[in-house]
């Protein structure tokens, strides 16, 4: 059994939910025309992402809106019923109570809306963190995962949601480029290269694929699929967002943690595989979950004192 899938990159304009979903629409009718069944856009490609880490509570509030009913859910599940897709994209969420979320929303075609709420926010003290995985059963036989960005790099959130059935990751992000505190993580890539793209498009190019970009994803990606035996669509935004430049890379992964379809374009793009479901049943990360002993991993849960909050363990400068 196949499934077409597509991940895409995309350069959202900050604060414009209404041509941000329009861009969107026009590259899901480009999916769907391809065969594609499930298309993974980035996280928060709706409202635009790091210039929201400067706004106040009132500048929050204004990109947010509800989840269901709100009006980016409802286009979304529209358009995944006009094309027969399941359709993600990410968006800030108030609940009812007010509080505010990084956001994911995934439209299927029976009409149908899931969320995820972003586990582990860091973007602004007036964001509220999720408190649960997110893993669903689509009209393709195959179960669908959400994490968003940071909560894909902890080990553990990625292999609850296989836990949970997960075969498909959905893995949306704004990342690449970033100002790591690592000697050895990313580093910022100077905002001049991506806007003079087009007349030196190699430097860009040798920043996007060098370490600031694929080569840390490679460090990781890889082994969250092939160590969980899931399919990975890693989403992710492209170009400038408030000083900093996303890489794109776009692209999908197997079971065995291997590179089946990516993007090495400097603008919108998307990257769609096949994806061969049979991998599933024997790929070796669910042979090693199956081997697991539980009753030795409590140390997974008990805390050790020196847990860190989100913000502080993206932003501050603690020691390990």
């Amino acid at each position: 059994m196949h499934l077409k899938c597509a991940a895409v990159q995309f350069e959202h304009t900050p604060g414009d939910r209404a041509g941000n979903l329009k861009k969107l629409q026009v590259m899901a009718r480009q999916a769907h025309a391809a065969g594609v069944k499930v298309a993974v856009f980035p996280e928060m490609c709706l409202t635009g992402y790091w210039h929201a880490r400067n706004l106040d509570l009132a500048g929050w509030r204004a990109l947010a809106e509800a989840v269901p009913h709100g009006p980016s859910a409802t286009a979304l599940r529209d358009l995944a019923g006009e094309l027969d897709m399941a359709i993600g994209a990410g968006l800030v969420e108030e609940d009812a109570d007010g509080r505010l979320f990084n956001t994911y929303v995934v439209a299927l075609p029976n009409g149908e809306i899931h969320r995820h709420r972003k586990i582990h926010a860091f973007e602004s003290p007036h964001v509220s963190s999720g408190d649960s995985y997110t893993v669903f059963d689509t009209p393709w036989g195959v179960k669908l995962g959400v994490l968003i960005c940071w909560d894909n790099n902890l080990v553990e959130n990625v292999r609850a949601t296989a836990l949970l059935g997960a075969d498909i990751l959905l893995a949306p992000h704004q990342t690449g480029g970033t100002d790591s505190r690592s000697p050895h993580g990313m580093k910022p890539i100077d905002v001049a290269l991506w806007r003079g793209r087009r007349e030196n498009p190699q430097a860009l190019i040798s920043e996007f694929q060098g370490e600031k970009g694929r080569g840390w994803l490679m460090r990781w990606l890889p082994a969250r699929a092939h160590d969980n035996g899931i399919f990975v669509i890693f989403a992710n935004g492209v170009g400038e967002d408030d000083g900093e430049v996303r890489t794109g890379n776009a692209m999908i992964l197997d079971p065995y943690g291997r590179v089946v379809a990516e993007s090495t374009a400097l603008e919108d793009d998307l990257v769609v595989a096949d994806l061969d479901l049979d991998l599933l049943s024997m790929a070796t990360g669910r042979r090693w979950i199956r081997g697991r002993k539980p009753h030795l991993y409590g140390i997974l849960t008990v805390p050790l004192g020196h847990e860190l909050t989100p913000q502080e363990a993206r932003f501050s400068d603690v020691p390990v």
